[in-house]
């Protein structure tokens, strides 16, 4: 018994004593499945297809970077990328930081339209 509050009992302790078992699992489980599925799964699964995007760059390819920078992968390094972005103008980036891949002959089409 506490010194300042008094101890309270129900009537049949014995029912008031039991454990909710698995049902008291079962919604916790059901958010953390949710959230699975709606957030973690498809960050997933959009990470592994960039790193895959990133592994298979090769000389030639069009690329864009995180900055929106668009040009053709120059040379390949193990941690940087020489991307040119016009007429003998080149820039290093990091591998990481090229964000997608464009279709062969974007690069020339809009090279095309910004000189005269």
């Amino acid at each position: 018994m506490s010194f300042f509050i008094s101890d309270a009992f129900a009537e049949g302790g014995a029912a008031a004593a039991q454990e909710p078992g698995i049902l008291g699992m079962v919604f916790p489980l059901g958010i953390l499945l949710f959230f699975y599925a709606l957030f973690l799964r498809p960050q997933a699964k959009r990470a592994k297809e960039k790193k895959q995007m990133v592994e298979s760059l090769s000389k030639g390819a069009e690329v864009v970077t995180s900055g929106g920078i668009l040009g053709k992968v120059a040379d390949v390094d193990d941690n940087f990328v020489k991307i040119e972005i016009s007429d003998n103008i080149f820039i290093q980036v990091q591998r990481h930081n090229i964000e997608s891949m464009m279709p062969k002959g974007t690069y020339k089409a809009t090279h095309r339209k910004v000189t005269p």
